[in-house]
């Protein structure tokens, strides 16, 4: 049965949530939805999420235990080294316009105090102390408020946002191509069903003979 638009959305929610679960690499996931965009039938789609749960489902890992704290209640999972890593990486992003700029501007003094054979004035702090002021204080309210999983969350979003576009993209450009294909090869068949071609007719009425001239009365 063939499938509907609606029905490639649904397929590629699914993909979606497996990649945001872990279940799919990036890779994985980019090959699956242009196959799911392209996808014809119910069976082309079928076989993209058949390895897959359902939507929400959390398969336990076989012996898995859930800690329990000392009220009796599961202790959540955390993944710190995750965590640790998301976090310097956000840090990075805070920072690095800063420590970019601010090394500028003291090379630059640097080389002008060199060439004056003096130390001039340090007038890079009024660059590097204001903004770093600003910075300290976005990233203890960052750190505190958890900007940085929020940070990692976006770009996250962002990052799959394109790979959607992208694998839209290469679906739509597939199915052209196959329809040029079919378009092609229906022209080739249409060609075929008259060997002969249209010079076959012209060549047939050139050689019909004409009217017989009619001979004068006077000559009889």
């Amino acid at each position: 049965m063939r499938a509907a638009d609606s029905d490639r959305q649904a397929v590629a929610e699914r993909l979606r949530v497996a990649l945001d679960e872990g279940r799919l690499n990036l890779h994985e996931y980019d090959e699956r939805l242009q196959r799911a965009y392209a996808a014809r039938t119910y069976a082309d789609l079928d076989d993209l999420v058949r390895d897959l749960p359902a939507a929400g489902t959390v398969a336990p890992r076989p012996g898995a235990v859930p800690a329990q704290r000392a009220d009796g209640g599961a202790v959540p999972a955390s993944d710190g080294a995750g965590d640790r890593t998301v976090t310097a990486r956000w840090l990075v992003e805070v920072w690095e316009p800063w420590l970019k700029t601010v090394g500028i501007v003291v090379a630059i003094w640097a080389v002008t105090s060199f060439a004056a054979r003096d130390l001039l004035y340090f007038w890079p702090a009024w660059v590097a102390a204001p903004w770093g002021a600003i910075l300290v204080v976005q990233t203890v309210t960052g750190l505190v408020g958890g900007e940085p999983r929020r940070w990692a969350a976006d770009r996250e979003r962002r990052r799959q946002r394109r790979a959607e576009k992208r694998a839209v993209k290469r679906g739509h450009k597939a199915v052209r191509h196959q329809l040029h294909g079919s378009q092609r090869s229906a022209g080739r068949t249409d060609g075929s069903a008259d060997p002969a071609g249209p010079g076959h007719d012209v060549g047939h009425q050139a050689t019909e003979p004409g009217p017989v001239p009619r001979q004068p009365e006077g000559n009889a």
